[in-house]
């Protein structure tokens, strides 16, 4: 299934990929919380997000890196269109809140 060569299959790992980045952080800096208190504290130390999204865009990094060695250019390049939309609405999002 992950042999795949295919642009939207690219942008929908690129896409989920983040998530599990942001429950790593949150089990890594936040475990005794619970989702909702970790959401709450976000909300409240504006910060954290950019930790949380690095964390999360270094997801996509790895998978970005296995896909480009496997010379899977297709989906590699699908989840660095779905990298950059991410980094982009977190830049965005720190600028504006």
């Amino acid at each position: 299934m992950f042999n795949k060569n295919n642009l939207v299959f690219g942008l929908i790992l690129g896409a989920f990929a983040p998530f599990i980045g942001m429950i790593g952080f949150y089990y890594w800096k936040f475990r005794p919380l619970t989702f909702s208190e970790f959401f709450q504290y976000l909300g409240i130390q504006k910060q954290l997000i950019t930790s949380m999204v690095s964390v999360s865009l270094l997801a996509n990094a790895i998978l970005f890196t296995i896909y480009v060695n496997r010379k899977k250019d297709q989906t590699a390049f699908g989840i660095f269109i779905v990298t950059c939309i991410y980094a982009i609405a977190a830049l965005i999002f720190k600028l504006v809140v």
